[in-house]
């Protein structure tokens, strides 16, 4: 293992899943154009947290910017943990 990679680098790039995600988000929250999405894969080191999560970020102009996790990497979210996080959206 390399001591000096970064621990919060996406480990692989996945286009076609992250574009789908994205997708997923701007239709349940019905999002415009002005808003970004951000889906991020981390690796996590410490001992409470689960080794991989990946996290959803909404950046809506002047608002404060919204975060969904998933414990779980890019490839396996689905639709589905999309919606049941879109639930409450607030």
């Amino acid at each position: 293992m390399n001591r000096l990679a970064n621990p919060f680098a996406p480990r692989r790039a996945l286009p076609e899943k992250t574009r789908q995600i994205k997708a997923g988000v701007r239709e349940l929250y019905s999002l415009d154009d002005a808003v970004v999405v951000s889906i991020t894969e981390l690796a996590c080191r410490d001992e409470n947290c689960p080794a991989i999560e990946t996290v959803i970020g909404i950046m809506r102009p002047s608002e404060k910017v919204e975060m969904i996790r998933f414990h779980k990497e890019i490839a396996e979210v689905t639709r589905e943990d999309v919606i049941g996080a879109g639930e409450d959206p607030n």
